[in-house]
Protein backbone atom coordinates (compact mmCIF):
# COMPACT_ATOMS: atom_id res chain seq x y z
CA UNK A 1 0.00 0.00 0.00
CA UNK A 2 1.23 3.49 -0.86
CA UNK A 3 -0.16 6.75 0.43
CA UNK A 4 0.58 9.89 -1.57
CA UNK A 5 0.01 13.30 0.01
CA UNK A 6 0.13 16.45 -2.11
CA UNK A 7 0.75 19.94 -0.82
CA UNK A 8 1.67 23.36 -2.13
CA UNK A 9 -1.45 24.31 -4.04
CA UNK A 10 -3.14 27.66 -3.67
CA UNK A 11 -4.22 30.87 -5.34
CA UNK A 12 -1.73 32.76 -7.49
CA UNK A 13 -1.89 35.53 -10.06
CA UNK A 14 -1.11 35.05 -13.73
CA UNK A 15 2.63 34.83 -14.22
CA UNK A 16 3.23 33.60 -10.70
CA UNK A 17 4.82 30.39 -9.46
CA UNK A 18 3.95 27.50 -7.18
CA UNK A 19 5.78 24.35 -6.17
CA UNK A 20 3.74 21.25 -5.53
CA UNK A 21 5.08 18.43 -3.38
CA UNK A 22 4.01 14.80 -3.28
CA UNK A 23 5.20 12.82 -0.27
CA UNK A 24 5.04 9.04 -0.36
CA UNK A 25 4.47 6.81 2.65
CA UNK A 26 6.95 4.32 1.18
CA UNK A 27 10.37 4.66 -0.33
CA UNK A 28 10.07 5.82 -3.93
CA UNK A 29 13.48 4.49 -4.92
CA UNK A 30 11.99 1.49 -6.69
CA UNK A 31 8.96 3.28 -8.13
CA UNK A 32 9.39 3.07 -11.86
CA UNK A 33 7.35 6.15 -12.65
CA UNK A 34 5.75 9.02 -10.78
CA UNK A 35 3.77 11.85 -12.19
CA UNK A 36 1.34 14.71 -11.88
CA UNK A 37 -2.09 14.83 -13.46
CA UNK A 38 -4.63 17.62 -13.34
CA UNK A 39 -8.37 17.91 -13.77
CA UNK A 40 -10.17 21.13 -14.47
CA UNK A 41 -13.94 21.48 -13.98
CA UNK A 42 -15.83 19.76 -16.77
CA UNK A 43 -12.68 18.30 -18.29
CA UNK A 44 -10.98 14.93 -18.25
CA UNK A 45 -7.96 14.27 -16.09
CA UNK A 46 -4.80 14.86 -18.11
CA UNK A 47 -1.14 14.06 -17.66
CA UNK A 48 0.95 17.12 -16.80
CA UNK A 49 4.39 15.61 -16.23
CA UNK A 50 6.04 12.33 -15.33
CA UNK A 51 9.46 11.17 -14.22
CA UNK A 52 10.96 7.71 -14.34
CA UNK A 53 13.20 5.95 -11.87
CA UNK A 54 16.11 7.00 -14.05
CA UNK A 55 14.88 10.62 -13.96
CA UNK A 56 13.73 10.75 -17.57
CA UNK A 57 10.94 13.29 -17.83
CA UNK A 58 7.90 13.80 -19.99
CA UNK A 59 5.67 16.88 -20.20
CA UNK A 60 2.38 17.87 -21.72
CA UNK A 61 2.91 20.30 -24.58
CA UNK A 62 0.93 22.95 -22.74
CA UNK A 63 3.41 23.09 -19.85
CA UNK A 64 6.76 22.51 -21.58
CA UNK A 65 9.23 25.21 -20.67
CA UNK A 66 7.14 26.35 -17.70
CA UNK A 67 6.87 23.32 -15.42
CA UNK A 68 9.64 21.11 -14.06
CA UNK A 69 9.16 17.75 -12.37
CA UNK A 70 11.81 16.30 -10.09
CA UNK A 71 12.18 13.53 -7.53
CA UNK A 72 14.25 13.33 -4.38
CA UNK A 73 14.44 9.67 -3.42
CA UNK A 74 16.00 10.41 -0.05
CA UNK A 75 12.90 12.41 0.88
CA UNK A 76 10.42 10.07 -0.83
CA UNK A 77 9.06 13.14 -2.54
CA UNK A 78 8.27 14.29 -6.05
CA UNK A 79 7.99 17.96 -6.89
CA UNK A 80 6.34 20.00 -9.60
CA UNK A 81 7.75 23.48 -10.02
CA UNK A 82 5.24 25.59 -11.90
CA UNK A 83 6.32 28.94 -13.34
CA UNK A 84 4.60 31.49 -15.58
CA UNK A 85 1.23 30.19 -14.48
CA UNK A 86 -1.80 30.91 -16.62
CA UNK A 87 -5.53 30.81 -15.85
CA UNK A 88 -5.70 27.68 -18.01
CA UNK A 89 -3.53 25.91 -15.42
CA UNK A 90 -6.35 26.15 -12.86
CA UNK A 91 -7.23 22.62 -11.81
CA UNK A 92 -6.95 20.04 -9.09
CA UNK A 93 -3.49 18.49 -9.34
CA UNK A 94 -3.04 14.82 -8.47
CA UNK A 95 0.12 12.90 -7.75
CA UNK A 96 0.36 9.43 -9.26
CA UNK A 97 2.58 6.40 -9.19
CA UNK A 98 2.55 2.92 -10.62
CA UNK A 99 4.19 0.30 -8.42
CA UNK A 100 5.15 -3.30 -9.07
CA UNK A 101 3.67 -5.40 -6.28
CA UNK A 102 4.38 -9.08 -6.64
CA UNK A 103 3.69 -9.87 -10.29
CA UNK A 104 1.38 -7.01 -11.13
CA UNK A 105 1.41 -3.22 -11.26
CA UNK A 106 -0.89 -1.13 -9.12
CA UNK A 107 -1.80 2.54 -9.51
CA UNK A 108 -1.89 4.92 -6.59
CA UNK A 109 -3.28 8.46 -6.47
CA UNK A 110 -3.10 11.28 -3.99
CA UNK A 111 -6.14 13.20 -2.81
CA UNK A 112 -5.35 16.21 -4.96
CA UNK A 113 -4.42 19.83 -4.33
CA UNK A 114 -6.22 22.82 -5.82
CA UNK A 115 -4.31 25.30 -7.97
CA UNK A 116 -6.14 28.47 -8.95
CA UNK A 117 -4.59 31.07 -11.24
CA UNK A 118 -6.37 34.41 -11.34
CA UNK A 119 -6.24 36.68 -14.38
Amino acid sequence: QVRLVESGGGLVQTGGSLRLSCASSRSIFSFNIMGWYRQAPGKQRELVASITRGSSTNYADSVKGRFTISRVNAKNTVYLQMNSLEPEDTAVYYCYTNVLEGTSFRNYWGQGTQVTVSS
